[in-house]
């Protein structure tokens, strides 16, 4: 499935977009939380998205000779991004957590190195934690905003980030508490 298309659809169909556009809100702090994409992966897209007459393209003259491309979503690729909103799948594979694979393979590790690995990424996932807390009082007050709002698709996302965050904090001071009752044996 090339979600990256479905992911285009949904912005273009908030507003019409230029590929520069599309690829600023990849890395813009809503979307990089949970989904990323590169500026070499947009532009093939939004050519096979053309292909498939799924978006349209405006050429717009910008100054004497600057032309940039603004693209608009079709009727198509509006009743295809509303079948994939409405899509229940199955669950997918976990994704891969390097921190993790070096967690399972500790025990070539000394009890000193192990530690230092535990706080080093319990200080990391703190200071995520924070950034995405102070993200969520910022552009919503801690307050979620009405449903079938654009606010609300983010606060919820943001919602589930700044949870796992603390999931994952929980189980890193988990693991240090494992650690110390360990050395203390």
């Amino acid at each position: 499935m090339r979600t990256l298309k479905y992911a285009i659809l949904g912005l273009i169909n908030r507003e019409p977009m230029t590929g520069y556009d599309i690829t600023r809100e990849f890395n813009s702090n809503n979307l990089a939380n949970f989904w990323y994409a590169k500026h070499s992966q947009v532009y093939p897209e939004l050519s096979r998205l053309m292909e498939e007459k799924l978006v349209t393209c405006e050429v717009i003259i910008q100054g004497e000779k600057l032309e940039k491309k603004l693209y608009s979503i079709t009727d198509a690729g509006k009743q295809q991004l509303q079948e994939w909103l409405m899509k229940d799948e199955a669950l997918e594979a976990t994704p891969k957590d390097v921190f993790r694979l070096r967690m399972y393979f500790s025990d070539f590790m000394t009890p000193e190195q192990l530690k230092t690995h535990l706080t080093n990424q319990l200080q990391k996932h703190i200071l995520k934690e924070q950034y995405l807390s102070d993200m969520m009082q910022e552009h919503h007050n801690n307050i979620a905003p009405a449903i079938g709002t654009r606010e609300f698709g983010d606060f919820m996302v943001l919602e589930g980030a700044i949870m796992r965050e603390k999931s994952y904090i929980d189980w890193l001071r988990d693991c240090l508490s494992h650690c110390s009752a360990s050395s203390a044996d």
